[in-house]
């Protein structure tokens, strides 16, 4: 079974943002898909059936791309 998290970003306002954003977080470990939405201010990561990936590894990674992340509940 797979695990979904959600992100709030702050500061996206186009595709180009968005691309950066799906750029950074695909390459970390564990990440299956990327969804991210400038209109919604949304990360969505689907992660493998064990995920390690820690949240502030997905922080750094959105933060590597130029904007700012918060883990939804």
């Amino acid at each position: 079974m797979t695990e979904t998290r959600r992100y709030s970003v702050t500061g996206m306002s186009c595709g180009h943002c968005e691309s950066a954003i799906r750029s950074e977080v695909e390459q970390l470990p564990g990440v299956l898909g990327v969804e991210v939405s400038a209109q919604s201010g949304e990360l969505a990561i689907t992660l493998s059936e064990d995920p390690v990936l820690r949240d502030d590894a997905v922080i750094a990674a959105v933060d590597e791309a130029g904007y700012d992340a918060l883990r939804q509940p």
